[in-house]
């Protein structure tokens, strides 16, 4: 049968970025102000160079396309939205602030830096939102290939570390309040572990509020990711190639739907924790195909440029959060 067949093709591939996601999963747990995501890709990397049979093709792209999409789906199971609603009164308009000031720095800085291709829309998400994750869920959406997602995890991941150190000293030296310092790190730093570490660094009482703050900014994916594939489809539509059915991100839907279980409490909450789990881990497994078919020559040719891009939206997000939390009076 024609589905055997195909589980057959692509099941070397699958295996392979699974055996490198397990010792990813170990390193991040131990590393977490590294994170697990990152350990993936970067031995993914290491292996990239190796000259692996052509049987494994079909399944690391699989893997860093499609299973990186089921992986989004799940991490909806740890959205609760009673809370993101709660929390999102209060630090929406710094939300909206900071999304807006890292896609305008990365259309205005991307194109004085000559990035062409989704490069600067990929770092400029990630740092408007949530990172790897946005630039995950962003990434089939714009079609982005692999040596793009690798430049703009690369850049993230560098100014999450930056920020979860220097953040807490920056805080204490503004003599912020813990709500002013949750709000600040939940806005302006990208993936959930550099928040946490961020944020528990300042108090217990930061610690909490930026978590939170951190899963609600994390749903702005679904407005972005909608956005963008409109975009994609006009213009796939004036070149005479719009499919409407082709360019919906349909695992978005699936994100919202997540949510809607895990706030109505169709599912106990040990499951949903699992099954949130279970997508950080197929995230982990993503990252790591994703690494494996990174070109580094190609890299190269980049050089520095994506580095100043993510300094310039990192340097945005953490001024314009700061600056509407003055005019809100929230510190």
């Amino acid at each position: 049968m024609k589905i055997f067949d195909n589980a057959k093709k692509i099941l070397p591939g699958i295996l392979l970025a699974f055996s490198i996601a397990l010792p990813a999963y170990f390193l991040g747990s131990t590393f977490p102000l590294i994170g697990a995501p990152i350990f993936g890709m970067l031995l993914g990397m290491l292996l990239a160079r190796w000259q692996r049979p052509e049987k494994f093709r079909s399944g690391i792209a699989y893997s860093s396309k499609k299973i990186l999409q089921y992986a989004i789906i799940l991490l909806g199971f740890e959205m609760n939205l009673y809370s993101v609603f709660k929390v999102g009164s209060q630090s929406l308009a710094v939300m909206i602030a900071t999304t807006s000031a890292s896609f305008l720095t990365a259309w205005f800085v991307g194109k004085s830096l000559n990035l062409r291709g989704n490069t600067a829309t990929l770092i400029g998400v990630g740092s408007a939102i949530c990172g790897g994750s946005a630039i995950a869920a962003t990434a089939p959406v714009i079609k982005a290939d692999d040596k793009e997602i690798a430049y703009s995890i690369s850049t993230i991941f560098l100014f999450n570390i930056t920020a979860a150190l220097i953040f807490p000293m920056i805080g204490h030296l503004m003599q912020m309040s813990n709500m002013g310092f949750g709000i600040w790190a939940g806005t302006a730093i990208n993936d959930t572990s550099s928040v946490v570490a961020a944020g528990y660094s300042y108090s217990n009482a930061a610690g909490n509020l930026a978590t939170i703050v951190k899963l609600t900014r994390t749903l702005l994916i679904i407005p972005v990711t909608l956005t963008l594939s409109f975009i994609v489809s006009r213009k796939s539509q004036e070149s005479g190639e719009f499919n409407f059915v082709k360019i919906f991100p349909w695992f978005v839907l699936g994100f919202i739907g997540a949510s809607v279980v895990k706030t109505a409490g169709l599912l106990p909450d040990e499951l949903c924790s699992f099954l949130a789990q279970s997508g950080k881990f197929l995230i982990i497994v993503a990252m790591s195909a994703i690494g494996l078919n990174v070109n580094f020559k190609a890299m190269a040719k980049n050089g520095i440029r994506p580095i100043l891009l993510g300094l310039a939206c990192s340097l945005a997000v953490a001024l314009s959060s700061l600056a509407s939390q003055h005019m809100l009076s929230l510190w």
